[in-house]
């Protein structure tokens, strides 16, 4: 009787066959990766095929420590790992342990880990760069002498500025021995004290460009004393030297536009710059004579020349208030004077006499004023307008002006 074995029979002895198998336990496949999928496990589904066939593959989450890359469909990698079954489905796939990519990648793969390294090292660090010149007179070159690189940078430079100097080293910039021409280029116009080095070449593959992603080239610009610009490439091309540089610049003629200043534009701005310092020289002197005119303004107020005239006009003011104080007063005064002269007047005996009366002093001057102050035979004087009269009391007589008097009563 035939013997019958089961599926679970079968696909194991398959399995036991492949574990057996020392080549199919370490085996490199190369082949380009279609159907790439990312599980949210981590772990990553994808297809390896050539122009014959393919292969399913799987690397757990575990293993992808040492992925470099995120991987894509259309690469070409080269894949380590082993071919086994899996015994449910009863199908073989490669349990990838190391992807690398394959030419181009591996490439790729070598600058990563180059550029790491300098970074880490601090070669990309911005306060190790050097600061362009602004207004560069010398420019040294370092790139080949045929290319179209060398062309774009002479026609900007003499676009921009025909009296900056470029010193051209014709330097590999592809190839066997390019990275030490370039180091060479580099250490040359550095000696030759140069205001600036321009490095680079046109674009092209990784390939063609690996010459500037050497570590030897980003040590040799690291050191150089002299500022630096990296050119290598289109604008989607960056290399290691772009990193290293002081500068980077997407194509060379964008290099000669950052390194060469515009003679005509710095003709317009010292222009611009001499108006502007005359305008300002102007101003300034206008301030200062403003500022000298009053200080002119007040030297003449505080001359001791106007205080005297000052206090002079002072004295004067003065002067004539009291003068015109005085001669006010004088009149007030001559005003009450004529008063009281009037008031006197009526008052002065004088005045009396020449009305018709008359006024009596005894002999030594007394004024008589009633008859109770006379005796018999005192001497008396007379006072009349025209003269004195001496006379001698003989007798008195009592007299009421009321019109009546006292007969008798005399002496």
């Amino acid at each position: 009787m035939r013997n019958v074995y089961s599926v679970k029979q079968v696909n194991a002895y398959i399995k036991n066959m492949f574990t057996q198998d020392f080549m199919l336990n370490r085996i490199y496949i190369k082949g380009e990766v279609s159907n790439c999928k990312y599980h949210t496990s981590g772990h990553i589904y994808f297809s390896l095929k050539d122009e014959s066939g393919s292969i399913a593959c799987i690397m757990f989450a575990g293993q992808r420590s040492g992925l470099t890359f995120r991987m894509g469909d259309g690469q070409q990698v080269i894949v380590l790992g082993n071919v086994t079954t899996y015994e449910r489905d009863g199908k073989y796939q490669l349990y990838a342990k190391e992807i690398l990519l394959d030419g181009a990648g591996l490439l790729h793969e070598r600058f990563e880990a180059l550029k790491k390294e300098l970074e880490e090292m601090g070669m990309f660090a911005k306060e190790y760069k050097q600061p362009i010149p602004r207004f560069a007179k010398r420019i040294g070159i370092v790139t080949a002498p045929t290319g179209a690189a060398i062309r774009d940078i002479m026609n900007v430079s003499a676009r921009r500025n025909p009296y900056v100097q470029l010193i051209l080293y014709p330097a590999l910039v592809q190839g066997e021995g390019a990275a030490a021409s370039i180091v060479k280029g580099i250490e040359m116009l550095d000696k030759q004290q140069v205001d600036l080095i321009i490095v680079g070449r046109g674009g092209g593959s990784i390939e063609d460009l690996w010459a500037f992603n050497e570590e030897l080239v980003a040590r040799a610009i690291f050191h150089c004393k002299t500022p630096i610009i990296s050119a290598v490439g289109h604008e989607t091309d960056t290399t290691i030297a772009d990193y290293v540089a002081d500068m980077r610049a997407p194509t060379p003629s964008a290099a000669a536009e950052l390194a060469v200043f515009e003679y005509q534009a710095f003709q317009n701005f010292i222009e611009e710059k001499r108006m502007k310092m005359r305008h300002l020289f102007l101003q300034k002197l206008r301030i200062l004579r403003m500022k000298l005119e009053s200080y002119q303004v007040k030297l003449n107020y505080l001359h001791p020349r106007n205080k005297l005239r000052e206090k002079q006009q002072r004295t004067m003011d003065i002067e004539q208030r009291l003068r015109n104080i005085m001669e006010k007063k004088l009149v007030v005064s001559k005003q009450q004077l004529a008063i009281y002269i009037e008031r006197m007047k009526g008052l002065s005996p004088l005045t009396k006499l020449n009305q018709g009366f008359s006024y009596v002093t005894t002999e030594h001057g007394k004024v008589v004023k009633s008859i109770s102050n006379l005796h018999r035979d005192d001497r008396l004087a007379i006072y009349m307008t025209d003269g004195i009269v001496n006379a001698k009391v003989e007798d008195t007589i009592k007299e009421d002006y009321n019109g009546r008097a006292d007969i008798g009563n005399s002496i």
